[in-house]
């Protein structure tokens, strides 16, 4: 089996959840190829385990300071380059295309007519899960932006839908500790506002990867450092907790490693006020919706948290789409879901 994988590459969530199910697949001997798309090429950091991956300019989402600006967005995107970025992938060799919420692969596979899975968070709201802020177009764009045959939706619990458990990636080897530094990624937020808030808590450390940082430097409790895959999961592993945006691959796996949470979702963004109001009306994160003082303050003095425990997902998928039979999930959502256990303080009704 020949495999292209279409990863969504403005967020390194989806990029994260690509690294688990390559090396899923490694294990397992299937050939895979990879396109991203959603950013520049020099833009992606920490590709080793994509092998020769290909690249394109694909359609993404303007941000600024904290908001998804939908002018600029409108005004970036260009149909027709858009549509020969489609017409000139060749899916000739491939048996599959897996897809990760990116439209280039999903709309030329629609085209050849080569069979297609989407494997991605995007796809669980398709299903009656909570949802806070969606429009009319965000429901469409979550029906029509990335297309495929079959669907995988991934998300922290099932609400008794057909969807996953999140695609985590644990098989690093590195020690899981607590110690007393919090890991800030606020990326979708001006770095200048992010300092500011951390600063006024003088008794805490802080680290914070942006994607404004170049090069790693100290302001009095802060350290900045610039977006590293490795350093990241080393801080991530230590960390007593996590200030991050409201995306999924992060909180899954601050999730697995025991990390409390504090989450600001974009504003502006379905997706992320969604994943927000879940993990907190599921007891797993504390939220603000601006860069708030007192928020942060009451979180700082919260518990530490318990772990998620959440199955080898990649792997099973992995193992599911080398079967072939794409419409059938039945087995695989029991299998994985009689794998998890939650902490004693969710609020979980099974």
């Amino acid at each position: 089996m020949k495999i292209l994988y279409g990863v969504q590459g403005t967020g390194n969530g989806h990029i994260a959840r690509a690294r688990a199910m390559a090396h899923a697949f490694k294990l397992q001997n299937v050939d895979v190829d990879f396109l991203f798309s959603g950013r520049e090429k020099s833009a992606y950091f920490s590709m080793e385990d994509f092998g020769d991956y290909q690249t394109r300019r694909g359609l993404t989402f303007c941000t600024e300071k904290g908001k998804v600006n939908h002018l600029k967005t409108a005004i970036n995107t260009n149909p027709n380059q858009l549509w020969k970025e489609v017409s000139d992938v060749d899916l000739s060799s491939y048996d599959v295309v897996l897809n990760d919420f990116e439209p280039i692969t999903a709309w030329a596979a629609k085209r050849q007519k080569v069979p297609t899975v989407g494997i991605s968070h995007q796809n669980a709201f398709r299903y009656s899960v909570p949802k806070k802020g969606a429009t009319w177009l965000d429901q469409t764009l979550i029906q029509h932006f990335a297309p495929t045959e079959f669907y995988l939706g991934l998300h922290w619990y099932h609400f008794q839908q057909p969807i996953l458990p999140p695609i985590v990636h644990t098989s690093l080897g590195l020690e899981t500790s607590k110690q007393s530094f919090i890991l800030v990624y606020l990326p979708f937020e001006d770095l200048n506002e992010v300092s500011q808030l951390c600063l006024r808590f003088s008794n805490h450390e802080f680290i914070c990867y942006h994607p404004s940082v170049k090069a790693c430097y100290q302001q009095e409790n802060l350290t900045f450092m610039p977006l590293s895959y490795t350093t990241f999961q080393q801080h991530l592993h230590a960390c007593q907790g996590v200030m991050a945006n409201g995306g999924f691959e992060l909180p899954s796996e601050a999730l697995t490693l025991g990390k409390k949470l504090l989450l600001k979702p974009l504003s502006g963004q379905f997706e992320q006020m969604s994943n927000v109001a879940t993990l907190e009306s599921l007891g797993l994160a504390s939220s603000m919706i601006w860069m708030d003082p007192s928020s942060v303050r009451v979180w700082l003095d919260e518990q530490p948290a318990e772990k998620v425990i959440y199955p080898d997902v990649a792997d099973s998928i992995a193992q599911w789409v080398r079967q072939g039979e794409w419409g059938n999930v039945g087995t695989l959502w029991s299998d994985l879901w009689e794998q998890v256990d939650f902490p004693h303080y969710a609020l979980i009704n099974e």
